[in-house]
């Protein structure tokens, strides 16, 4: 079913209070995003190292599952409170839905300007307990206390928790609306299924942008070889940073200059930050630029998950988690001062490590053993970003400010300039 929230720019008083009280009505009901339609990185050809799962996502890892709700609604300049609306929720279950059962987890700030709520109980306790949610910042609060309401609801018992809600900036919403409800994240963990996962501007991603292009929700998987151990390693990101895309070490954002974000409408816009925003040419494209980053792109940020079957502690999580950094320096990323990159790994091994009664016997990966799950941590993420972005496409939200979906097409010219494929 696609109920995809998409209504004329702003309507009367009477109009949006008999679209509240129908929100009210249908509060259950899936807003899906849009349909993903675009190629991800292998199906254009791109070589990246590594075989993927089934999937090429972090739902390879079994037992995981991952479900999105999508808000879209107006258009043109942001009027506080009413939109336009970018924004949504993403959900991820570490485990099949009513297994409650915690798992080893370990979390890593590579610059931390950014909000990942429930993290000192994981670096003093080891354990993630419950879902982890994806959002806009100013949504982290109704996320996380709807995150409660929910898991009781579903009949999980606990004196107390921490939900995990992790946050980047949806620029392109109206981002202090706080139009993300309690309904939406119960939609959204309620969505969360195996299988493929909708990538681009669906759930937390719908607003947001990446390396100058249009970002949101991407994510790929590794599986080693069985000599290896054949350990699966799943990664899920939200991406919204700035930095000089690189593919497989080729600069891409100096061959697609024309493509910069700009806005329709004329000045001045409503937020203060958007005056170094051009306006969008008549041609349709893109600002033109010189590939260079500019300083409206800085304020974005990236969430990175990582899930995997290989039975790891959470000393060994953390430096998984860790690696991320490595897989985001290829991408060009230099985690700039007003980013917020925020990484968490997560092993679904040693089930029942957590329960209060006895002494459980764990299973530990030999640290001499866990190099090549470095190397597919820091390979998904790279692919995650990529399919991330070549999911997204071309959106215009608040203020006008138009992002654009970044071409394959082009992507791939540039690769084969480079000598990166045939």
């Amino acid at each position: 079913m696609n109920t995809e929230s998409r209504l004329s720019p702003w309507r009367s008083n009477a109009d949006l209070m008999s679209l509240a009280l129908g929100l009210l009505l249908i509060a259950t009901i899936a807003i899906s995003g849009m349909a993903q339609n675009r190629p991800r990185g292998r199906d254009l050809g791109i070589p990246f190292p590594g075989p993927t799962g089934p999937m090429n996502a972090i739902t390879d890892v079994a037992g995981v599952t991952v479900g999105h709700v999508t808000l879209i609604e107006g258009e043109g300049k942001l009027v506080p409170g009413k939109g336009p609306i970018r924004t949504g929720v993403t959900a991820i279950l570490p485990r099949p839905r009513g297994n409650w059962d915690p798992v080893f987890a370990a979390t890593f700030n590579q610059n931390g300007n950014g909000d990942m709520t429930g993290i000192n109980w994981i670096k003093e306790s080891g354990f993630l307990e419950g879902p982890i949610l994806l959002t806009g910042t100013h949504s982290v609060g109704t996320v996380r206390d709807a995150a409660i309401q929910w898991q009781l609801k579903k009949g999980r018992e606990f004196i107390f928790t921490y939900p995990i809600v992790a946050e980047t900036f949806d620029f392109l919403n109206d981002a202090n609306g706080e139009h993300v409800k309690a309904a939406h994240t119960f939609e959204a963990l309620d969505r969360a299924k195996p299988g493929r996962v909708e990538e681009g501007g669906v759930g937390g991603g719908t607003g947001m942008g990446c390396n100058g292009f249009k970002g949101g929700i991407g994510t790929s998987s590794r599986v080693l070889p069985a000599a290896q151990g054949g350990y699966t390693v799943g990664v899920l990101v939200q991406c919204n940073y700035g930095g000089d895309l690189r593919i497989l070490g080729v600069p891409i954002r100096p061959e697609i200059t024309d493509l910069g974000i700009c806005t329709v409408l004329p000045p001045p816009l409503s937020r203060r930050w958007t005056a170094f925003i051009p306006p969008c040419p008549a041609t349709g494209r893109g600002a033109r630029g010189d590939g260079s980053v500019g300083d409206h792109e800085g304020r974005g940020s990236i969430i990175v998950i990582v899930a995997t079957n290989a039975p790891l502690l959470p000393h060994q999580l953390e430096r998984i988690a860790r690696r991320v950094s490595l897989g985001m320096g290829r991408l060009g990323s230099f985690a700039g001062n007003s980013s917020g990159d925020l990484f968490l790994a997560f092993s679904t091994a040693n089930a029942g490590a957590a329960k209060p009664d006895g002494t459980p016997s764990l299973v530990m990966l030999p640290n001499d053993r866990i190099d090549p799950l470095f190397q597919a941590t820091i390979d998904a993420t790279e692919e995650a970003v990529v399919n991330a972005m070549l999911a997204a496409q071309t959106m215009t939200g608040a203020d006008g400010i138009r992002v654009f979906g970044l071409p394959g097409d082009r992507v791939v010219a540039a690769l084969r300039k480079y000598n990166r494929m045939k």
